[in-house]
């Protein structure tokens, strides 16, 4: 019941990015980050908004150097990418524009602060941020697929402002 509520709470939500909360069961993901087209949406067992197919066995892992270095962090109530985080961007899109049978997932996080249903909603416009942002770099809307997580798993348990700025990110998966 709970789920069905979120659902539908997210799909209202986000009304203006996207236009269907079901897949009409054609592949459209060039919809992913535009405006308008069917998107595959759901959440999934933990709360989580997914946009995409994140389970794609088309997934494997990057490039160590990659990994270590795959966290965007974002002001409070923000999803504006700040400057400090685009060579991260960068770098990431380059290694997608050189493997174009890469697929990486951006998960959205946010702080405890907030209800569930506007923290899922802020961790996926986190992610979309990213995913616009690579794609206009040049990486194919094919590579991207982005999930919210709002505040179900934080990088660092605490209620203060240390804990919340690291809990405020997208996460770029391979």
């Amino acid at each position: 019941m709970f789920k069905n509520y979120l659902l539908a709470l997210v799909c209202a939500l986000s009304l203006g990015t996207l236009t269907a909360c079901t897949s009409s069961g054609k592949d459209d993901s060039s919809a992913l980050v535009e405006d308008g087209g069917d998107v595959a949406l759901g959440l999934d067992s933990d709360g989580a908004l997914t946009v995409g197919d994140p389970n794609s066995s088309d997934f494997f892992n990057g490039p160590a150097e990659l990994q270590s270095n795959n966290t965007i962090y974002f002001g409070y109530n923000s999803e504006n990418i700040q400057d400090q985080y685009l060579g991260v961007m960068q770098q990431h899109a380059d290694y997608l524009k050189k493997n174009p049978d890469a697929r990486v997932i951006i998960e959205g996080h946010t702080d405890e602060r907030g209800t569930p249903e506007y923290n899922i909603a802020l961790g996926e416009r986190r992610a979309r941020s990213v995913a616009r942002y690579m794609q206009n770099l040049g990486v194919d809307v094919n590579q991207l697929s982005i999930v919210s997580y709002g505040e179900e798993k934080p990088a660092v348990e605490g209620h203060s402002e240390n804990a919340w700025s690291k809990n405020r990110r997208a996460v770029l998966n391979y």
